[in-house]
């Protein structure tokens, strides 16, 4: 098949002509075998999140508190249930889950809700990987509204810390450490 100038320049490649603004299309920038790993490696982690997520909420020192990491909880659990159906759809199975897990206590609920609030905005990264590779409109939204509940996660962890830390004096090991912070974060 021949292409014109403008095809070649202007158009995505192999992107068929279908589907209202390349919805529906089978092309996708990301692999959809990397996208099922990453969806994968999050369902297996999710028994260990669970025992977190109880610890948080047992040493929470308020009902506030407790009642907000709860509903983290409870989406996180919903979270898992529509990353099962994604991979089940996609690849028939079923993802095995170990029935041992290590559970690392955090020294303090301070540095668990830091670890937290970290591993939410961690998170937001895999899952938008994990969108780019599905090629279905409606898998992209589920992914889609996980990310978004990420995100409203994260302000809940930030306003928990912040009502811990800066209504009260901070033992100098609890504060954020600058050299900790990882991910490729950009310090200014």
């Amino acid at each position: 098949m021949f292409y014109s100038e403008y095809d070649m320049f202007y158009r995505i490649p192999c992107m068929p002509s279908y589907g209202y603004m390349g919805y529906g299309s089978k092309v996708t920038y990301k692999k959809l075998e990397y996208a099922l790993s990453l969806v994968k490696k999050a369902v297996e982690g999710e028994k260990e999140d669970e025992l977190f997520y109880d610890y948080l909420i047992s040493v929470a020192p308020t009902k506030e508190e407790k009642d907000m990491i709860k509903s983290i909880r409870n989406d996180e659990r919903k979270h898992f249930k529509m990353f099962r159906k994604i991979y089940k759809d996609f690849t028939g199975k079923d993802i095995k889950l170990s029935d041992k897990v290590t559970f690392k206590k955090p020294k303090s609920y301070i540095k668990g809700i830091k670890k937290a609030l970290f591993g939410e905005l961690s998170a937001v990264e895999k899952y938008r990987d994990i969108r780019a590779g599905l090629s279905y409109r409606y898998y992209r939204d589920m992914v889609f509204e996980i990310i978004t509940d990420e995100f409203k996660h994260s302000g809940k962890y930030n306003y928990i810390l912040n009502i811990n830390c800066c209504n009260m004096n901070m033992n100098y090991n609890d504060k954020v450490e600058i050299d900790s912070i990882s991910n490729g974060w950009i310090l200014y």
